[in-house]
């Protein structure tokens, strides 16, 4: 839902307002969700802000990305209880709006999608359109900055980089153990099964993962020892392991290749010392210090305990423990 709780409440009550209108009205609903009645009437809206004459300028957008389930959600909405910023969870409809080849999953599109996109993949009718869209947002929610959570876009810097030059991003990183267990429960809890198909982690009848497959590890040499057929694995936590390889590496990669642009911010290090890391994080985002943002995060983060180590696939477990310790993960 909103993601909000009764700490939430007290620390920024007119905070409810922008969660609301995010929620209801920018936020889609996925194949795994209920309610998506209301998706044409988010479309409606995304047509609407695109006719219109844009409606407040998108400075300097923040966007939060890396794998699922590694902290990204509530370093979200953590972000949006700061005085200056909407908060968008995932708005995969307003990207599939700007570009249908876009549509890892499947819930918007069924065109052909790339894990890639590159700065020859924008344009400036959506660089126009986004920014059309993002600038009605901002004046829904009387909100000064963008903060998107997308973790699939870490594929994508360069492209985000042609439709919004000053955006910064947010690189999130946790233990590959405790990832990969959390998005084999995610999909075991949430997975769907209708006419359609099947709707889960890896898209509509398996597209997410097919696309990962084609378009990244049967293309990158350092996955070629990986020799299996990788079209008929059905463990999700072999799956889990290889989507979280090739994200870190993604990820390193583009923190190499645009310093100034990404920040590393390490999940364990998030919930250890929130104040110190949730600072760097307002810094760097080039947001106004606002101590209610910080006295949040300190409130409702916690270490957890981490996942223990379980099987993977012989051929896999090497190239997942070499990016555990590229991350200096022991």
């Amino acid at each position: 839902m909103m993601q909000i709780d009764k700490k939430y409440i007290q620390t920024r009550l007119w905070k409810i307002y922008s969660r609301f209108i995010s929620y209801a009205f920018f936020e889609e609903r996925p194949l795994t969700t209920r309610g998506r009645w209301i998706n044409p009437l988010v479309f409606t809206i995304y047509k609407i802000a695109i006719i219109l004459p844009q409606f407040k300028k998108v400075f300097s957008p923040v966007f939060i990305l890396g794998t699922g389930r590694s902290g990204t959600t509530i370093l979200g909405i953590i972000m949006s209880i700061h005085k200056e910023v909407g908060f968008l969870n995932e708005p995969k409809a307003i990207w599939s709006k700007v570009n249908p080849n876009e549509d890892l999953i499947g819930s918007y599109s069924t065109a052909e999608a790339s894990y890639f996109l590159n700065e020859a993949d924008g344009s400036l009718k959506q660089k126009r359109n986004i920014n059309k869209i993002f600038g009605f947002y901002l004046g829904a929610t009387f909100s000064k900055r963008v903060v998107d959570k997308y973790p699939e876009l870490i594929f994508r810097v360069p492209y985000v980089k042609s439709l919004f030059p000053d955006a910064k991003f947010l690189f999130l990183v946790r233990n590959g153990w405790d990832t990969c267990s959390s998005i084999e429960k995610w999909s075991e809890r949430l997975s769907t099964c209708s006419a359609e198909g099947t709707h889960d982690w890896w898209g509509v009848n398996n597209r997410k993962w097919s696309l990962l497959v084609e378009q990244i590890i049967k293309k990158d040499e350092y996955f070629k020892t990986v020799s299996y057929n990788l079209s008929d694995i059905t463990s999700h936590v072999d799956m889990a392991a290889l989507e979280w390889i090739a994200t870190m590496r993604q990820g390193l990669k583009m923190l190499e290749k645009y310093p100034e642009s990404i920040l590393r911010v390490d999940y364990e290090s998030l919930v250890k010392n929130p104040i110190t890391t949730l600072a760097d994080i307002e810094a760097f985002s080039q947001l106004t210090h606002d101590e209610k943002y910080i006295h949040y995060g300190e409130c409702v983060l916690r270490p957890v305990e981490g996942s223990k180590s379980f099987d993977l696939h012989p051929e896999i477990l090497p190239l997942f423990i070499e990016t555990m310790e590229a991350l200096n993960y022991q």
